[in-house]
């Protein structure tokens, strides 16, 4: 499964989406499998110390995963909303897509979409055309000038990783990113 393929809305802090902390509003604890009854009820197994660390060490992610993204959304352009750096990094990685599926990706509605999209074309950073596929519906693509901001900003923070994770081994790096997708995956099932 490629970034393109999976549709992690609730999970995606990148795209600006709202962030459950059990990522799929249905009341199940992270990996247990088991119904916890209503939201916000402890269900079976949520005070074993595995998951009161991974409730603790997600919030501490996500916290600075949010910070992050206003710093690396004005990185791009200083009049770039943070919610809609995730919609650059989804154009970048995927490339041209009906603004329909970009609001079901990132989880909002389609006058929300249309207007982070009219704000990403003033800066001249997305454009719009129209779709061989259906005359009535548009695609919407990275312009040159938003390719390349998007890109410089990619390079320096996938650097910045390097860096803060210099003395890892890169099997433990890979590890995390193995277990991080497999997290996405099970927020989204």
């Amino acid at each position: 499964m490629t970034a393109c393929d999976g549709n992690f809305q609730n999970w995606e802090t990148e795209a600006g989406a709202d962030v459950r902390e059990d990522g799929n509003g249905d009341g199940r604890g992270v990996g247990s499998g088991v119904s916890a009854g209503l939201p916000g009820e402890p269900g079976p197994g949520t005070e074993q110390p595995e998951f009161l660390s991974l409730e603790r060490e997600l919030t501490v992610l996500l916290r600075r995963a949010r910070a992050s993204q206003g710093e690396m959304a004005r990185e791009v352009h200083p009049d770039l909303e943070s919610a809609a750096y995730g919609l650059l990094i989804r154009l970048d990685e995927c490339g041209r897509q009906r603004a329909t599926e970009l609001a079901a990706y990132i989880g909002v509605g389609k006058a929300t979409m249309s207007r982070q999209l009219r704000a990403l074309e003033d800066l001249g950073l997305v454009a719009r055309e129209p779709d061989p596929a259906d005359g009535r519906a548009w695609l919407v693509h990275l312009t040159e000038e938003g390719r390349r901001r998007v890109g410089k900003v990619r390079n320096a923070r996938r650097a910045r990783y390097a860096r803060r994770l210099s003395g890892w081994d890169p099997r433990e790096v890979s590890e995390l990113a193995r277990l991080l997708n497999q997290l996405n995956q099970e927020m989204e099932g």
